[in-house]
């Protein structure tokens, strides 16, 4: 079996990390790192609870991940979202996987409306097709190909698409396990209006625009 290290970057996260972390403990992995951005709620109460070590990192994902992968030990990172749960069977998805490429997993969401299953699909597609898998599709590499390729940058947002980009699309390959994400972001801004906020800010960071404005954006 390979090490793995998983990293799950928290922000007032204590409703759904501990489905998370529970998640990733039948796989194995060598060692569970949580890093607040300084969490008000229980979120490190509950990292410690189920396991994790906790680092603390200043807020924004990408500053996050990045003093996780610093962080945490292994040959192998898998990065998680901390309201993303990777359905059973994930380890064996990943055992044997090929050294120089990254692994993302299938998008679903955690709601039975129709709006969902549509969003899925496009999810799907323009994972497959643009090469832009989100970070709510969790990622698995090993170590020697995030180094390589620079890791995570300190980005208040797009800290995903950043790294994937310079992946390349003929590294990224689809594994067959879904990451089971929460659908309350979308139930609280609407379905249309959240998507087009999320497409807006993706349009606007390939025209430019600095993360730390798209951020404001995205709220």
């Amino acid at each position: 079996m390979v090490a793995i290290g998983a990293v799950v970057p928290t922000l007032d996260a204590a409703l759904r990390l501990g489905a998370t972390l529970d998640a990733l403990r039948p796989g194995g992995v060598a060692d569970l790192v949580v890093v607040d951005g300084g969490s008000r709620d229980a979120t490190v109460a509950v990292a410690r609870a189920h396991g994790a070590r906790v680092v603390t990192a200043p807020r924004g994902r990408g500053s996050q991940l990045a003093a996780g992968a610093v962080d945490v030990r292994g040959d192998w990172l898998l990065f998680v979202h901390a309201d993303t749960r990777l359905a059973p069977g994930w380890r064996a998805a990943v055992e044997g996987f090929a050294p120089d490429c990254a692994g993302y997993f299938r998008f679903r969401l955690d709601d039975e409306a129709p709006a969902a299953r549509r969003l899925e699909r496009l999810v799907a597609w323009r994972s497959a097709r643009l090469g832009l898998p989100y970070g709510d599709q969790g990622l698995f590499l090993s170590r020697a190909l995030y180094d390589r390729i620079g890791g995570f940058r300190p980005l208040p947002l797009m800290e995903d698409v950043d790294l994937v980009r310079r992946l390349g699309r003929r590294r990224l390959v689809a594994l067959p396990v879904d990451a089971v994400t929460s659908a309350e972001r979308w139930r609280r801004g609407g379905w249309h209006r959240r998507s087009a906020r999320n497409l807006a800010c993706l349009s606007l960071y390939f025209l430019g625009l600095p993360p730390r404005l798209i951020a404001r954006l995205y709220g």
